[in-house]
């Protein structure tokens, strides 16, 4: 963090935001059917490296013509080999709303996000705590952006709701364990508000799995290891964008 403090300035951060208008990321979740956030990243710690030959921008342009309604770029480099750069490289290759998938703990972050062209962020309320969620999801707001809030439990769904979260993901995957449990989006759909929107993560492999997830009740799923290792992403993702 403060290695990237120091190669961006805060006027230098400012000038990149103002040069940006943000999209409507929690729009495009609204349309008909199953919106689908495909997600582009080099590797998991779960899986290991999905593609030697990450191209942020070709994936970005496939995602597009696949029938996307939105993209998420990993941003962490631990585990997952990604860099901010990378979402400013996607920003030039499509005009989707961006998701920027990180461990957001700090409002630097957010300003950073914004700055390469993010439209929404994601905050995760495991790593959260306390006023710690209702604190960033303010500097969210202020920034023009969206907040895709992330839970895997009970406590933490009804403390996305308490907090205002505006859309809620549910994360099948346990991030201590990495076990997937499908049948969570089934759990946890009673207690976020139909005024909310639910969107399904991890573990969605086929298009089976994303009908279940609409089925529950998803509005949005996010699938990544599933078209980051498709043959062809393009007509995977055609197919999961249109379930109705």
């Amino acid at each position: 963090m403060d290695r990237r403090r120091a190669l961006t300035t805060p006027d230098e951060q400012e000038r990149a935001i103002h040069d940006y208008t943000p999209k409507d990321f929690v729009g495009v979740l609204r349309r008909p059917g199953l919106a689908v956030i495909a997600e582009m990243k080099q590797r998991t710690p779960s899986m290991g490296v999905l593609t030697e030959e990450y191209r942020p921008t070709d994936l970005a342009r496939a995602y597009s013509d696949g029938g996307a309604a939105a993209i998420s770029v990993l941003t962490h480099m631990a585990g997952f080999g990604g860099r901010p750069e990378h979402l400013a490289v996607a920003r030039i290759a499509t005009d989707l709303p961006i998701l920027r998938k990180d461990f957001i703990t700090d409002p630097y972050e957010i300003g950073e996000a914004r700055a390469a062209g993010a439209d929404a962020v994601l905050l995760i309320v495991a790593a959260l705590p306390g006023a710690a969620l209702r604190r960033l999801l303010a500097v969210v707001r202020s920034r023009g952006l969206s907040a895709l809030v992330e839970v895997h439990t009970l406590d933490e769904a009804n403390a996305a709701v308490d907090a205002g979260a505006p859309v809620i993901g549910v994360n099948h995957r346990d991030l201590r364990t990495f076990e997937v449990d499908l049948g969570l989006t089934e759990k946890l759909r009673p207690a976020i508000p139909d005024s909310v929107l639910m969107v399904s993560e991890s573990g969605i492999r086929t298009v089976g799995d994303a009908r279940r997830m609409r089925e529950a009740g998803a509005d949005a799923v996010l699938v990544g290891e599933m078209l980051m290792r498709a043959a062809d992403p393009v007509a995977c993702l055609r197919e999961l964008a249109s379930i109705k």
